[in-house]
């Protein structure tokens, strides 16, 4: 209709909007996409819209087409979940089975009806249409969240927690520390951890590491500081100019009223993060103080000086990135536990993405699924994207130019002993600065062979582990400034050829404007005030080339690598649009290397315009077994089934010999097995100091005759010793267990002592004692 001329339509209200991740695009337990390389078969993009009444969900296959899955007019939505498939076993079934896919929903008018608005959790099923649970709260709900083991339901100050299979109460949490931005209580999700703003640091379960503060040893972090003083008087300047022009509404919005509570009652305390798992917590109360145990808890460590606004793990759930209320400066953390207790484990601060230093709330985090890129957006409508590797360090040419993911140090780096001139030059300038005192500088040498105060040397040996990560030294924090900053426009009829560029960055348009529409309404679209405008953004494959290709073009095209996914943001306008971001080296770089830094071009390629108006029909459940959602369902609940060794019910006609599930179910009779692959998680130490193959190593030395020349031969308990000149030493009698290994000099000349057997300190050295051990016999 907008491309055809005809007036623009009346559009309906958007209060949020959120892409959603369910069985329909589960690449890991839809077996529709494990041949996803061989045929191409790519998840859809799910997209869900909130809006003034009721809610909409569409999904976004690879060919291009929006296809309407859901939609329904029945009040206010504040949050809203499709749940995915739970993890079934032979001890632990689904009570729900035949009636998911479930939609779980928070809506202004429960269930009941009396209890007050925003306060219960209704379970929809899709395939029947009817409600299978209603969860009661005494106290407003402020977002779900859901994984396939539990469905989280955050309220003020308190996380509950519930079984997917049953719905029955898991734990909860009451210590959450509350946040007056967008997010009330901001928590992250993983497959398996819970991570969540904790309201005091408890020392004994505080990890090691963390945060790093202020003095930062880089000329960057410096320039950072230096302009953190200028902040309050720039944010103050804004806030005046914006209340004299008018944009801030004359009532303060109920939020606001609450968040100026919350100030007032307590003052603002660091943003702590404490980190959960799931599985092993106990059930009931979760509590992290001085008397509690550390059952379940992951990692518990300060992330900010000023309250946590937004969390997200990255897919594999090692990474978490963490912003607080002033979102100057965005954290990425990488996770090392311990399975002892917190206080063992490792928070590494990996990077400081730095975003700017007006004010901003963020609203969204989201990372490439390979982990080399996240983009978080403001409550501005600004989405930043940023370049970061998974295990730290520089992003550049090397690691962000390839389409696939590169080793930490190049096959060049590792040959060349690289790393240990570097870690020379940087501990001599002064490491990095760390909260824990006596980490306060890195060890000389490579990581390996540094000299480690007696603590850390004890703990080496005693895990005997020499090359252990949650050990020191930590690595450098790096701070990263984003590549690319995309502006939503106010709406889609003012991306135009001229104004393109400016919005955008340079870059080519595929995108017809439509007619020119109403002036973007002054309503504030989101839980917010002022101009504030909701987006969220998810990386995914490119499907602009379906709108510009013909069917032949488009094998072509599937076949060029990008190094990037493309990048699909939706803003509160209803318009979905598919950026193209292309990395290059940096032009103004005199030439080009490895370690060139990135810049990176943008581009909108297809947009999609998926707000509906008041004449829309609702599309309502009971659906077809033939809709998507529901196939999904039933194709992830098979592969759960047969997964954990049990008959699925109603076994559709591929198989018909049961005695397979007999088998299996007798080589998987154990919980213990079920899974075990996709539980393996592998995080590598560092190897030997430089293996055989990577360039010439050996050493030649001389073996003096002088001095004292032991024989020790295993087939006698007699130890001869035999000084220069050569007279007859007498005989010692003694057994050969006790020997002192300490004399022995058994180490290579490069490496550092280990412990031996029996022996309670490291191999001495002693120099001009030459050994032969004769082990012939």
């Amino acid at each position: 209709q907008a491309y055809s001329g005809t007036p623009p339509e009346e559009k309906e209200k958007i209060v949020w909007v959120r892409f959603e991740n369910a069985d329909l695009n589960d690449t890991s337990r839809n077996m529709e996409f494990h041949e996803i390389h061989s045929t191409g078969n790519e998840p859809p993009l799910l997209l869900m819209i909130g809006y003034s009444d009721g809610m909409q969900v569409w999904s976004i296959p690879i060919s291009g087409e929006a296809q309407e899955l859901f939609s329904i007019r029945h009040g206010p939505v504040r949050a809203a979940r499709i749940l995915p498939a739970p993890q079934i076993s032979a001890q632990k079934c689904d009570n729900f089975s035949e009636k998911r896919p479930l939609l779980g929903v928070c809506k202004s008018i429960g269930s009941s009806g009396t209890s007050p608005p925003y306060c219960c959790v209704d379970l929809y099923s899709l395939r029947t249409g009817e409600m299978v649970k209603s969860i009661q709260f005494k106290t407003p709900i402020y977002d779900l969240h859901c994984n396939k083991r539990i469905l989280v339901v955050v309220l003020q100050e308190k996380i509950a927690a519930f079984d997917s299979c049953t719905f029955t109460k898991k734990f909860f949490v009451t210590s959450c520390y509350p946040c007056p931005g967008p997010n009330m209580n901001p928590i992250a999700l993983g497959s398996r951890w819970l991570a969540y703003a904790e309201n005091k640091l408890i020392r004994c379960h505080q990890s090691r590491g963390g945060a790093c503060g202020d003095n930062i040893q880089s000329y960057t972090a410096t320039v950072i500081s230096a302009a953190k003083t200028i902040k309050t008087g720039l944010t103050m300047v804004g806030k005046v100019v914006t209340q004299l022009t008018g944009t801030l509404p004359s009532g303060a919005t109920e939020e606001e009223i609450l968040a100026h509570s919350n100030l007032r009652r307590s003052p603002l305390v660091p943003g702590i993060v404490t980190i959960i798992d799931t599985e092993t917590v106990a059930e009931g109360q979760v509590l992290v103080s001085e008397d509690s145990d550390s059952d379940g808890i992951v990692a518990h460590f300060p992330a900010h000086e000023k309250p946590i606004c937004c969390m997200a793990f990255n897919p594999s759930g090692m990474l978490l990135v963490t912003t607080d209320t002033l979102g100057h400066d965005f954290h990425v953390f990488q996770i090392l536990t311990h399975p002892w207790s917190s206080s063992q484990s490792a928070v590494h601060h990996l990077y400081t993405l730095h975003r700017g230093e007006t004010e901003a709330k963020v609203q969204d985090i989201s990372f490439s699924h390979d982990c080399r890129w996240v983009v978080v957006s403001t409550l501005r409508g600004t989405s930043h994207v940023f370049p970061i590797n998974p295990y730290g360090g520089q992003p550049c040419v090397r690691t962000h130019m390839s389409p696939r993911v590169v080793n930490r140090m190049s096959r060049f780096q590792k040959s060349a002993g690289l790393e240990e001139i570097e870690q020379e030059l940087t501990s001599k300038q002064g490491g990095r600065c760390s909260p824990v005192p006596g980490l306060s500088s890195s060890p000389s040498g490579s990581p390996l062979h540094g000299k480690l105060n007696s603590q850390d040397t004890y703990n080496n040996f005693t895990n005997n582990n020499p090359g252990n990560p949650r050990l020191l030294p930590l690595p450098s924090l790096t701070v990263v400034l984003p590549l690319a900053q995309i502006k939503q426009p106010m709406t889609l009829g003012t991306i135009t050829k001229r104004t393109g560029p400016y919005l955008f960055g340079a870059g080519c348009f595929s995108i017809k404007a439509p007619c020119k529409s109403k002036p973007a309404p002054q309503i504030s679209p989101s839980k917010s005030v002022g101009g504030e405008f909701c987006v969220a953004a998810v990386f995914g494959s490119s499907r602009s080339w379906f709108a510009n290709n013909s069917g032949l073009k488009r094998e072509k095209d599937q076949s060029k690598q990008f190094v990037v996914e493309s990048l699909y943001i939706i803003s509160c306008y209803g318009s979905l649009v598919e950026h193209v971001l292309e990395p290059r080296p940096l032009s103004t770089a005199p030439k080009i290397s490895d370690d060139t830094p990135l810049e990176m071009l943008t581009c909108p390629r297809a947009s999609w315009t998926l707000v509906r108006t008041p004449q829309w029909n609702e599309l309502q459940p009971p659906f077809n077994a033939n809709h998507p959602l529901l196939l999904a369902a039933d194709a992830v609940q098979y592969y759960q089934y047969l997964l954990a060794g049990l008959v699925p019910p109603g076994s559709p006609g591929p198989i018909t010999r049961h005695e397979s599930y007999d088998s299996l179910a007798s080589d998987h009779s154990g919980q213990e097995d079920e899974e075990w692959l996709s539980q393996v998680e592998i995080v590598t130490h560092t190897g030997p100091h430089r293996r055989l193959w990577m360039g010439p190593q050996f050493q030649f030395k001389t073996i003096h005759p002088s001095g004292q020349t032991t024989v020790i031969s295993s087939s006698s308990s007699v130890l001869q010793s035999h000084g220069p000149s050569d007279t007859p030493q007498p005989l010692l009698d003694f057994d050969t267990d006790d020997l002192d290994l300490n004399s022995l000099r058994i180490q290579p000349v490069r490496s550092e002592p280990v412990s031996m057997p029996g022996s309670p300190r490291p191999v001495s050295d002693r120099r001009g004692v030459s050994t032969v051990i004769d082990a012939t016999s």
